[in-house]
């Protein structure tokens, strides 16, 4: 592009780059400079030093995360846990669009639509109070446990000898209540998009409503499903931390401890920057390879990728 042509689309767009300047000036504070941080990974950090002051280790941070004894529990709990979630959170809402766009009652319809959108605008800490209220000794769900003798006593599913069975579950099942709803709007949009000629075709050729959907609608949203499905693997190891945090304690680390709570364990509570520095970054590379595996996987698969 020429500089005469640069002069133009500035006075043409001046605005729009004004309006974009607070946005770019976040990203800059907030995504660019924090790289420096990185840093840290290969230092052993001290707030006396600071990052240019501190003394270089090499990979000494990376070598103690993974000589550490808690590897093994670690990594088992973030695939199990984000393995459960995937395989629950992932489905459901691409199941209540499919329901919710085959209902005819427009009324009814925005009733379950609003009841299902509700759970995700309460706040995370709310959601694990209720959580523990309701699994707690005297819990309602607790009870209801051993009426149908699942469990032979009352106790609290998370923090006794319970949590073994039940916390896992537990974080899955309420997050599919909080997020199915408001995960299920992308997809109720691409419904929408999806030509209405197609079903017309399909019911001249005589197929009802589930062949319309096995034929028409899901390869109508195929594209915005594997798009979903592409980054929720790319983010297999980024498990939601805020809520385990929340949800668990020092009795029930066997089945609750991931990698993030690691790192936040080690970072803010125990002081050593260095070493969760190392363990964030590898986690980044992995879900960075997870998504270019992902990406390719798709692309020959159903002709569909992000790049």
């Amino acid at each position: 592009m020429r500089l005469r042509d640069i002069k133009k689309d500035w006075v043409i767009n001046r605005a729009v780059y004004f309006m974009a300047l607070p946005m770019l000036i976040y990203f800059i504070i907030f995504n660019w400079l924090p790289i420096g941080g990185m840093m840290l990974a290969f230092e052993e950090y001290s707030s006396r030093g600071g990052t240019l002051g501190s003394q270089w280790i090499g990979f000494q941070n990376f070598i103690n995360f993974f000589a550490s004894s808690y590897i093994g529990r670690l990594f088992k709990n973030t695939i199990i846990i984000s393995l459960m979630s995937m395989a629950v959170n992932f489905p459901a809402p691409i199941i209540l669009a499919l329901l919710l766009n085959e209902m005819e009652n427009q009324i009814y319809k925005k009733v379950i639509q609003t009841v299902s959108y509700m759970p995700y605008f309460v706040s995370t800490v709310v959601i694990c109070g209720i959580i523990k209220d309701f699994v707690a000794i005297d819990g309602p769900i607790t009870h209801a446990l051993v009426n149908m003798g699942v469990i032979t006593k009352a106790q609290d599913l998370l923090a006794s000898g319970l949590a073994f069975r039940f916390f896992r579950p537990i974080f899955v099942i309420s997050g599919a209540w909080q997020g199915t709803g408001y995960g299920s709007i992308i997809f109720l949009a691409m419904l929408s998009s999806v030509d209405q000629e197609l079903y017309e075709a399909a019911k001249i050729d005589g197929a009802g409503r589930w062949k319309q959907t096995l034929h028409v609608t899901i390869p109508g949203i195929l594209p915005i499903i594997m798009l979903m499905l592409i980054m929720q693997v790319s983010s297999l190891l980024n498990v939601a931390m805020e809520k385990i945090l929340l949800l668990y304690d020092a009795t029930n680390y066997e089945v609750s401890d991931v990698i993030m709570t690691f790192v936040y364990r080690k970072g803010l509570q125990d002081g050593v920057q260095g070493l969760s520095t190392a363990v964030q970054i590898f986690n980044s590379l992995i879900s960075m390879a997870l998504l270019f595996i992902s990406n390719a996987v798709s692309r020959k698969v159903s002709d569909f990728s992000l790049f």
